[in-house]
């Protein structure tokens, strides 16, 4: 079983001065529950290399026994500092595929052409893809085959509104992962702020937030038991 978990490459908060990049404890968190269910894993992002770390994930508040670990972990800390690019990944390789959050995506890997390719064709072969956070917006430019968005009609999850507002970036990113989600038709659900919530669709898992990330993971692998992968 190998895993594909694609990071994002985009390290500048809007026009804010600070920076962002990819959420420590949603890579950590479904890194160790693929590990566990014993998948080989690769990390991929648009430019490859070391992806950015949003600083703010890991400070003392946001850190957790998965990032402690994934950070003391000498095989982790190397498949991060080496990500493949993500235009060289053939996805008949891989048996699934993960996207943490953090608010880079939202720049990069909802506007990157390899990065919906990857999405759609993968769904298409019948694997799943699991998206966390913000990550979800990587779906905005993703169609079915018939031309119509992928999300159109499926229930989906993401960031929500709220807690966008919560951590004051409403008006810095790109687009809002709730607005866009419904916008392109998706059955868009959440819960309270800030707590566990995951949905799954078929062979597309969607979760809201940090929280959700593990949770995720786990319905992705459980999808990969069901395909007997």
């Amino acid at each position: 079983m190998r895993i594909l978990i694609v990071l994002t490459s985009h390290e500048e908060l809007g026009d804010t001065g600070l920076k962002t990049g990819f959420w420590l404890e949603e890579l950590a968190a479904p890194y160790y529950r693929f590990k566990e269910a014993g998948a080989e894993l690769v990390l991929a992002s648009p430019r490859g290399g070391r992806p950015p770390l949003d600083p703010k994930s890991n400070e003392p508040g946001f850190r957790t026994d998965d990032t402690r670990r994934f950070e003391a972990d000498p095989e982790a800390t190397g498949a991060l500092a080496n990500t493949v690019r993500l235009d060289t990944v053939s996805p008949g390789d891989f048996d699934a595929v993960f996207y943490p959050g953090g608010h880079g995506p939202l720049w990069d890997l909802a506007e990157d052409p390899a990065s919906t390719r990857l999405i759609e064709s993968t769904l298409r072969s019948g694997k799943p893809v699991g998206l966390v956070c913000h990550a979800p917006g990587a779906l905005r430019h993703a169609v079915d085959e018939d031309g119509t968005p992928l999300v159109s009609g499926r229930k989906v999850t993401g960031f929500a509104n709220t807690e966008e507002e919560a951590v004051q970036l409403t008006g810095v990113v790109p687009f809002l992962v709730e607005d866009e989600l419904v916008r392109l038709g998706g059955l868009y659900s959440r819960t309270e702020d800030w707590q566990p919530y995951v949905l799954t669709d078929g062979l597309l898992v969607t979760g809201q937030n940090p929280a959700s990330s593990a949770p995720a993971a786990d319905a992705l692998v459980e999808l990969l038991g069901k395909g007997g992968v």
